[in-house]
């Protein structure tokens, strides 16, 4: 997975009216190099399931399609065939704001692992970063309302500083982290 070159959000707080700070309704499109692209929709204020199966995401290709969630994954072929699938042992929750379930423990566990034992990890740090940094980006394009332009090297905004004050945080004395 690469960093994307461009990101632009559209959406809000349109349904709940309570504290909480991020938006129930959000569309956001990235571009990364190579001429392609990926939409994620986040709609928390409606329980309506996905394909049957809660929250989950759909990847559109040129050869298929992959709709996972997290409780697994099928691959269709360009025919509606299934033609890989995979389920967890573990049931997790899709339709609450937790989210909780065995996929937690098993990275957890294999995060933990490499770090005692040296085992490969499942989920490389590197991929991590750029996915994280997808989520933060999408709702940073949000609250300034600008398309973003992204150095796709670093990820980092590119001519925007309103956009890259919200990049970091100001700590409460004694409570910055450091390396």
């Amino acid at each position: 997975m690469d960093n994307p070159v461009k990101i632009a959000s559209s959406g809000g707080r349109f349904h709940f009216d309570d504290d909480w700070e991020f938006y129930d309704t959000q569309i956001v499109s990235y571009e990364f190099p190579g001429n392609k692209m990926m939409s994620w929709e986040g709609k928390s204020c409606n329980p309506f399931e996905f394909y049957d199966r809660g929250r989950g995401s759909t990847i559109h290709g040129t050869k298929g399609t992959a709709l996972i969630d997290r409780n697994g994954y099928l691959i269709y072929d360009l025919d509606g065939k299934v033609i890989k699938s995979m389920e967890e042992a573990e049931e997790s929750a899709t339709l609450n704001t937790v989210g909780v379930g065995g996929l937690d423990d098993y990275h957890m566990v294999n995060f933990l692992n490499a770090i005692r034992k040296g085992e490969k990890l499942n989920a490389p740090i590197g991929q991590g970063v750029i996915s994280t940094n997808l989520c933060h980006l999408g709702n940073i394009a949000q609250k300034t309302g600008r398309t973003l332009h992204i150095d796709p090297d670093q990820g980092r905004i590119l001519g925007d500083g309103a956009a890259m004050s919200l990049w970091g945080r100001e700590y409460e004395p004694g409570w910055k982290p450091s390396v």
